[in-house]
């Protein structure tokens, strides 16, 4: 893995980051009632939209939290990145 992320792997991040977002507002929650309603720390939700510490696992487990697939995550303007 590289040391340094590239241009596009810095646009997949942020596009990542703003789709969690994204999904989260579209069902009308915030950070706090999302991590509330699952269990989880309103900081790593808060990591997660600024684009750290989100791995495929941690996508995946938001994705069953929502009841979205990968799919309609990964089925967004934003990752048609181009470079």
């Amino acid at each position: 893995m590289p040391s340094k992320l590239d241009k596009v792997d810095i646009k997949f991040k942020m596009a990542v980051a703003q789709r969690l977002k994204e999904i989260r507002e579209e069902s009308g929650l915030t950070q706090e009632a999302l991590a509330a309603s699952t269990g989880r720390e309103k900081q790593s939700y808060n990591a997660n939209e600024r684009g750290r510490g989100t791995s495929l696992y941690t996508i995946n487990k938001f994705c069953i939290e929502r009841g979205i697939t990968l799919k309609y995550f990964f089925d967004s303007v934003l990752f048609k990145i181009k470079t």
